[in-house]
């Protein structure tokens, strides 16, 4: 029986008649479950594009982009939005933690506004407790604020919050750009272990080849999108 994809692009068009008339399309690509993906691609290449069509931040203007087989074009705003919170685990480049909220509330966050991942997380502190624990993170990370942690700490909150609540994709986006070789090795060797437990599959997209080793399978972005600018 073939598994459904845990993520699927067919025929997708997108255009932003306010930037130039910039377009994108990308005709196929998938993520299959628990397969990790990196995307390889340099600035400009449309991945900020491609990553907020896949979480629903933006809408193709024809094609089908599934998350977990789910199509996000006929879903509303806020819809997309309750979706995106359920399905997806986002890990962002600057982490985007509350400094002053407590790493449990940062990490439960998502919970918030997703009823069945929250129900999928099961007791709630118990269970930020055992993330933090199994991120290295120290015995009181939950109690302390956001901003009190280092840089490396803080990405690992941001992975936690990323994988409560066992979301069937997650999405990171150029997390381990600022990160000496060293510190990248630990934090994807503690991604991946996490998103296993979870049965989660990964796309990271970065500029960095040398990341390559540690995926399923490695995409030039420039192999499965093509983009546009009109002329000034």
């Amino acid at each position: 029986m073939t598994q459904t994809p845990a993520l699927a692009l067919t025929n997708v068009q997108f255009g932003w008649q306010s930037r130039g008339g910039f377009t994108l399309s990308c005709p196929s690509f998938e993520v299959a479950q628990g397969e990790s993906v990196l995307l390889l691609g340099e600035s400009g290449s449309g991945k900020s594009t491609l990553l907020s069509l896949i979480c629903g931040i933006i809408t193709a203007r024809s094609g089908t982009v599934a998350v977990a087989g789910h199509d996000l074009g006929p879903l509303r705003a806020g819809q997309r939005d309750r979706f995106r919170a359920e399905q997806i685990g986002v890990i962002f480049q600057q982490f985007n933690l509350l400094p002053y909220a407590s790493v449990a509330d940062n990490i439960a966050l998502p919970l918030r506004f997703a009823p069945s991942r929250r129900k999928r997380a099961g007791d709630i502190p118990a269970t930020t407790t055992t993330l933090c624990r199994d991120l290295g993170l120290p015995e009181d990370a939950p109690h302390l604020k956001a901003g009190q942690l280092s840089v490396g700490q803080q990405q690992r909150v941001a992975v936690a919050r990323a994988l409560i609540g066992h979301p069937p994709l997650i999405v990171a986006d150029e997390p381990t750009s600022a990160l000496d070789a060293a510190t990248q090795e630990s934090f994807l060797k503690l991604m991946f272990n996490q998103a296993r437990q979870s049965h989660a599959s990964v796309l990271m997209v970065s500029h960095d080849a040398r990341l390559a080793t540690h995926f399923d399978s490695t995409i030039d972005l420039s192999d499965i999108v093509t983009t546009q600018r009109s002329a000034a």
